[in-house]
């Protein structure tokens, strides 16, 4: 593992550039096995979640390659085989082999997903969708077992209970080949849904209605990859910087944005005082003073997102009153809080409410990155902080993160991943 260092009571300035979404890219290349041609992405974000699926594909044969932010992937000498079950459980993102296995040789085996633990995330819902489309699903020894080899897949009429992203993603890659049309009602509506069905369509697929909440499969024979698919830009990471530019900046432009899949974060930016400044594919935050307490509640997409509850946490501490974080999503996230308070934060949680006092002063500590946004949290609090803070387990902010450092140096902070003791 790895820990970051942090020199404190820095003011930042300048540009910086979105990378891809993380959140895209980690469901697009296990996408690419369901293609019967090499595949070309642009704009990968250069993160350990696509090294640790580079990995996973290489088990299989399927051969890839990453350079500055182009990656190519040949599934064509694909053959089945165990997956490396230290690979899987490094990211939870890795169940969506799942559904690209299933779709590719009507079966799968895979370990169970490890990722982040920021409490219950079942795949209950991906199960009732693999078992619509025909498949016989399993357990054991942390192990899941699809199969739909004796009859195939087929389309079907698929109402999820509740809105989940993994599970409308798992259903569409395992539906793309299926024999007939599947429709998923209840679906997720998020951008990196939209890119995935983008991703599938331009190599012959058909599939309708993704950002809505009813989204139809007509299953097809063959996906041929003809172009390179440049992948969205990452809105977590957009809105992370945000935080931070409001947070300690005086003047900073983050480029590469696309406005619209940010509407929910940055109103809650206006709403606390901040007077951004919102172009085509960019947005300027001045230094910003005398912010306003707000109350934030996550939900689905185009909701404020769950990912953007920690990052924007530092920010509430320099406003006047109380804030309050509601997060209905993933109330067990708050693993940032108590290392905030060893920072001298005045914040509390109870009952999976987190509620953030005004705080003049936070002081540099050592604290711990529990999982990726909870590790965003604490970089922009020890920027804020005077003295030195240093985040352990760091490979976790990296996970979530294209290129940090060097991103944040050009912006003019001191900061460092060294190898942790």
């Amino acid at each position: 593992m790895k820990k970051m260092i942090i020199k404190g009571g820095q003011r930042l300035s300048g540009e910086v550039t979105i990378g891809g979404a993380k959140n895209s890219t980690v469901a697009l290349i296990p996408a690419a096995i369901l293609a019967d041609t090499p595949v070309r992405f642009d704009s990968v974000p250069d993160i350990l979640d696509v090294h640790n699926l580079m990995v996973i594909l290489e088990s299989m044969n399927v051969h890839s390659t990453f350079e500055d932010g182009v990656m190519e992937i040949d599934p064509t000498q694909i053959v089945e085989s165990p997956l490396p079950s230290k690979a899987i459980k490094s990211l939870r993102a890795s169940y969506y082999f799942m559904g690209s296995l299933l779709g590719k040789f009507k079966r799968a085996t895979v370990t169970f997903p490890g990722g982040d633990n920021i409490g219950p995330r079942p795949i209950d819902q991906h199960i009732k969708g693999f078992k619509a489309l025909g498949a016989t699903v399993s357990e054991s020894d942390d192990t899941v077992y699809i199969s739909a080899k004796d009859r195939g897949l087929h389309g079907a009429h698929i109402f999820l209970d509740v809105v989940s992203v993994g599970a409308t993603i798992n259903v569409i890659l395992a539906a793309v080949k299926a024999q007939g049309v599947t429709t998923i009602e209840n679906a997720a509506r998020e951008p990196e849904i939209i890119d995935l069905a983008t991703f599938l369509n331009n190599m012959g697929a058909k599939v309708r209605g993704a950002g809505t909440d009813v989204i139809r499969i007509e299953g097809v024979s063959e996906l041929k990859s003809t172009t390179t698919h440049t992948i969205i830009p990452d809105r977590i990471e957009a809105g992370t910087y945000l935080s931070l530019a409001t947070t300690v900046g005086d003047g900073i432009t983050i480029n590469n944005i696309i406005p619209e899949h940010l509407e929910s974060f940055t109103s809650k930016m206006v709403e606390l005082g901040v007077p951004l400044e919102v172009d085509e594919d960019k947005v300027f935050v001045p230094s910003t003073h005398d912010l306003q307490a707000i109350e934030v509640n996550t939900s689905p997409f185009p909701g404020f997102a769950t990912d953007l509850q920690q990052p924007i946490t530092p920010t509430l501490l320099k406003a006047n009153g109380q804030s309050i974080i509601n997060d209905h999503i993933y109330p067990e996230r708050i693993k940032h809080v108590l290392e905030l308070k060893k920072m001298g934060a005045d914040i509390a949680t109870e009952n999976g409410v987190i509620y953030v006092n005004h705080t003049d002063k936070l002081v540099g500590a050592e604290v711990e990155a529990g999982e990726i946004r909870a590790g965003a949290c604490l970089m922009i609090a020890g920027f804020m902080a005077e003295g030195t803070t240093v985040i352990t387990e760091a490979d976790n902010i990296l996970r979530g993160y294209d290129n940090l450092v060097k991103k944040l140096t050009k912006l003019g902070a001191d900061v460092s991943i060294v190898p942790q003791d």
